[in-house]
């Protein structure tokens, strides 16, 4: 079977080494839905990532799985499904891989809080 490379650029990272550049959140005006945007390293291997966002009292809010993407940039768009919202919410973003073969290896990981009662758009490098 042939490999087949989805980047030639000289910069891509071995699996252990792809980073988040830059994570975006962009709140909507309801608080309970966030924009998630991702900027990642350039890579050899596609990563997965794993984003889960906790309320104030640690519970699960909302998370999502992202397998294997084609970019280095993008953007979903992550629901809040907790039964009674909170103001402030942890987000992280783990960047895994795993193949039927292996078992998961995590890589970067990012974590930010956010207000989801400020609607706009938030940077974090």
């Amino acid at each position: 079977m042939t490999n087949i490379t989805f980047f030639d650029d000289p910069l891509a990272q071995s699996p252990r080494d792809v980073k988040i550049k830059q994570l975006g959140l962009y709140v909507y005006p309801d608080g309970r839905r966030v924009a998630v945007g991702f900027d990642l390293s350039p890579f050899v291997e596609r990563p997965s990532i794993e984003v889960n966002v906790l309320n104030e009292r640690g519970e699960l809010a909302g998370s999502l799985n992202v397998i294997e993407p084609n970019s280095t940039n993008f953007t979903l768009t992550l629901h809040l499904r907790d039964k009674e919202p909170t103001t402030t919410y942890e987000l992280t973003a783990t960047i895994y891989f795993q193949t039927p073969e292996t078992k998961r290896e995590n890589g970067a990981q990012k974590t930010v809080t956010f207000d989801a009662t400020q609607p706009g758009e938030l940077i974090f490098r």
